[in-house]
């Protein structure tokens, strides 16, 4: 009972140090652009299909989704510096007083590509076949510099690549960013049920 109220110093200690160290590492990844400070995702994820994606330009790394509520999610960062896609789908699933509904988006079909500069998307998981040139795998995070705003955190994980063709792409993000997004044949529809690109 004399105990309680007493502060256990090395405890505080062990445990205020990585805090006050990823919180310092956050801070100056935003001061530096790496995170978006300002970009707060929604609390739904969505899915995103790609037949062929054509990148000049390509970035690996590890990063923080912020939602409204303050939930973090860590992401896998992967920019692209200029994109050609061919059926491009995005879906997310939302629930309304009818039921689920399926927000869609569609464009690249029919011989028409999608054309996209600066992309930048925040992933949570991914399947794709890849074909990669000039690949740097392990580089420092903090020196990514094949896609503005692709990289990561300094001393952190990254790899980054000149060339890369990925075929079936199907991801799940969280976060999409662009310089421009050129679609030639936008198709939007909201859709009653489960609908999802795969």
């Amino acid at each position: 009972m004399a105990e309680q109220g007493c502060v256990r110093w090395k405890r505080f200690g062990l445990i205020l140090v990585p805090v006050a160290a990823i919180t310092s590492l956050l801070i100056g990844a935003m001061a530096q652009g790496v995170i978006g400070a300002t970009f707060v995702v929604s609390g739904n994820s969505f899915k995103l299909f790609a037949k062929e994606l054509r990148g000049q330009g390509f970035t690996l790394a590890g990063g923080l989704d912020r939602t409204r509520k303050g939930r973090v999610i860590p992401v896998i960062v992967s920019g692209i510096r200029r994109a050609a896609v061919t059926e491009l789908c995005t879906s997310t699933l939302v629930r309304t007083p009818m039921g689920t509904v399926t927000m869609r988006l569609t464009g690249g079909r029919g011989g028409n590509e999608v054309d996209i500069d600066n992309l930048v998307l925040d992933v949570q998981e991914g399947q794709t076949a890849a074909s990669i040139r000039d690949l740097e795998l392990g580089r420092d995070a903090g020196t990514l510099d094949q896609v503005p705003g692709g990289g990561g955190p300094a001393g952190t994980f990254g790899s980054q690549a000149r060339v890369v063709t990925l075929r079936n792409v199907r991801l799940g993000a969280w976060a999409v960013t662009a310089a421009t997004f050129s679609l030639p044949d936008l198709d939007l529809r909201v859709l009653r049920g489960a609908h999802e690109c795969y």
